[in-house]
């Protein structure tokens, strides 16, 4: 687990949350930290996913596919 998650996940268990020491005890940055928390942000991979034109799950599928057609000699349409 990243330490940013960790600290994510120490934030959920107290009420009101304090940024300034949670981010001092797991080494991350405060600003993101409360960024991340109030959901202001996400982390770099989901907002990638999020832009994404095809999903994970769609990029392995058709790879696949293309995979499949090379193997038969076939090229891929598009």
């Amino acid at each position: 687990m990243d330490p940013i998650d960790a600290a994510l996940a120490a934030l959920e268990l107290q009420d009101p949350p304090n940024y300034t020491q949670t981010a001092k005890e797991f080494n991350v940055n405060r600003s993101t930290l409360s960024r991340r928390h109030r959901r202001i942000t996400r982390a770099r991979e989901d907002a990638t996913e999020m832009r994404s034109l095809l999903s994970i799950q769609q990029k392995k599928t058709l790879l696949g596919y293309i995979n499949l057609l090379t193997e038969r000699g076939l090229p891929p349409t598009p």
